[in-house]
């Protein structure tokens, strides 16, 4: 700090909030007469289940059968167990299949929020817009248990820059309150909106364009992190550049109480031990068997790198996902990690079904099968060209040929590749009730390769409608004797589609080298800048600068108040 020409010091408050999916926790347990245990509900991993139920009621995980349903939401909320031990210990008292469901209001008071936070951040610069320094000290609530998201808060908060000098200490604190979970980049947007909105306090006493800061300080490959990692190939300064460019960047902002804010917002994506089986039937169609839950459309986008290593059409692909008998362990979907490491898992499946396919080819011309190359769906003779089979052809001929052909893959991979994004946001306030509207809104985002563009363009969207939710709505209400008091949907207020206008999306393609398609994850980034971007724009609309959320309604007339000398703060 003793370098820098300017330096800042700030703090924020967040609230806890609650993931908001649709479908509440609901599990059912059916004890068989070998003496195994079934399990039916909706999670983000049916091998957590199994296995967290498995301890909990004594048994080996092996007697333990865990079968997912579809899932009506899950945002981080359902990566943890909380009917399936009660409904399996009720079946074996009772002798009979038992089903816990819980109520909404139970969902709220029980399932876990997110982490409420207090993070101070001191920043310093040169006058030529270079950080020299950065200090943050973050305090996360956990409920009342260990476990808050506060890691993962101090490893991204100022992952995209380049800051020689950082010293960043994080504390879980136990509070008299709901353990806490993981929602969506766990604890990230509430220490992004620390970071992102003293940096533009920081560009402001400069005098300098916060994109173009951004610009100037974003890391690179091959440099270190605050936190130690070096980064692999990334998509920092391209992301930037692309919000820069953008004609949203460029369009005057006219009006009173009206403001532009932009933030970035940094996630390492997720990886872990993920499973596939594919089989391949007579007439050609494949029948891939998944072992993630499907949360965002993993079943298309892990289908698709399946299908395009084999050379084959998608809908010649019939994509499930198995339960725990009938498929490898696969890790929780969460931490947008799916499409990368089962997408790894398919295409170590689609390359051993292309070994064997070579394989009948060779036995069916009495040819070595170092002569046989498997290209674009068909298996050619590369001595003599005119022997050629299709994927189907060889596939009605397979029991004829050796017998079935199916696959397996299970993998560990490394490399997920990080994300970032840079946001954009107009915004106006009413003076008089202090309602803030979102008038237009640009998300910029390093998706490595989009697999399936408007899925992408979806987990952008609605990202950034729940980022919008946090920043403005959002929180857990207490009264004084400790009890939440808008457990409900009509009183804990998240937004809809009649909220918001359209969300603008803007996908870079910065391929992940470790992928053999580039693929990068890009559910977690966009729930990130949010916060810190509509923080900005109010600022930049009134005049003041609003640390703690939500930005509500009476919150934002406090400040007008304040401003006016006719109000308390």
């Amino acid at each position: 700090f003793q370098d820098a020409d300017v330096i800042i010091e700030h703090e924020t408050r967040t609230a806890p909030i609650h993931q908001g999916y649709i479908e509440p926790h609901a599990g059912t347990a059916m004890w068989n007469p070998d003496g195994t245990l079934t399990l039916w509900s909706s999670s983000q991993g049916h091998f957590n289940v199994r296995d967290q139920t498995a301890r909990l009621m004594d048994l080996p995980v092996s007697k333990v059968k865990a079968i997912p349903m579809e899932i009506g939401g899950g945002f981080g909320g359902k990566t943890l167990v909380y009917c399936e031990p009660l409904a399996a210990a009720l079946a074996r008292k009772s002798g009979r299949p038992v089903k816990v469901q819980m109520s909404r209001t139970e969902v709220f008071e029980a399932t876990g929020p997110t982490s409420g936070t207090r993070i101070k951040v001191k920043l310093g610069a040169t006058q030529d817009g270079k950080f020299t320094a950065a200090e943050a000290h973050l305090v996360y609530e956990a409920g009342a248990y260990p476990g808050s998201p506060v890691s993962p808060g101090c490893q991204c908060m100022m992952a995209p820059y380049q800051i020689p000098n950082a010293w960043i200490e994080g504390f879980d604190v136990l509070v008299n309150r709901p353990k806490s979970a993981a929602y969506r980049a766990p604890g990230v947007p509430a220490s992004a909106f620390a970071m992102e909105t003293a940096i533009d306090i920081l560009c402001e006493k400069l005098g300098m364009d916060p994109l173009q800061f951004r610009l100037l300080n974003s890391s690179e490959e091959g440099m270190r992190s605050p936190t130690g990692p070096v980064w692999p190939k990334v998509g920092f300064k391209e992301t930037v550049q692309a919000a820069i460019d953008h004609p949203h960047n460029h369009v005057p902002l006219e009006g009173p109480y009206r403001g532009r804010g932009v933030a970035s917002g940094f996630w390492r994506n997720n990886t872990g031990p993920s499973s596939a089986v594919a089989v391949v039937h007579p007439d050609g169609r494949v029948r891939l068997t998944e072992g993630s839950p499907d949360i965002g459309g993993t079943r298309t986008s892990v289908s698709q790198q399946f299908a395009e290593t084999l050379g084959i059409a998608i809908d010649d692909v019939n994509p499930t996902v198995g339960d725990t008998d009938s498929v490898g362990f696969t890790s929780v979907t969460g931490g947008s990690g799916v499409t990368f490491k089962t997408g790894r898992a398919a295409y170590e499946a689609a390359q051993e079904i292309k070994t064997k396919m070579r394989e009948r080819a060779a036995k069916t011309w009495d040819c070595p099968v170092e002569d046989v190359e498997y290209k674009d769906g068909m298996v050619v003779n590369t001595t003599n060209p005119e022997q050629q089979l299709t994927f189907k052809q060889i596939a009605a001929r397979q029991n004829a040929t050796g017998g079935p052909i199916t696959a397996s893959a299970g993998v560990n991979p490394g490399g997920a590749g990080p994300s970032l994004a840079t946001h954009i946001v107009d915004v106006e306030v009413d003076p008089e009730t202090g309602k803030v509207t979102i008038l237009r809104y640009t998300a910029v985002q390093d998706a490595g390769k989009a697999i399936h563009p408007s899925y992408v363009e979806g987990q952008i969207q609605g990202g950034v409608a729940q980022g919008i939710g946090w920043a403005l709505n959002e929180e857990y209400f207490f009264n004084d004797e400790g009890h939440m008091v808008n457990a409900s949907f009509l009183d804990y207020r998240m937004p809809t589609s009649l909220d918001l206008p359209m969300l603008d999306t803007v996908i870079v393609e910065v391929a992940n080298p470790t992928h053999p398609y580039g693929v990068r994850g890009v559910g977690e980034t966009p729930v990130i800048p949010p916060l810190a971007a509509i923080s900005n724009a109010i600022y930049h609309a009134l005049g003041v600068r609003y640390s703690e959320l939500p930005m509500s309604p009476g919150r934002v007339l406090e400040g007008i108040w304040s401003q006016n000398g006719n109000g308390k703060a």
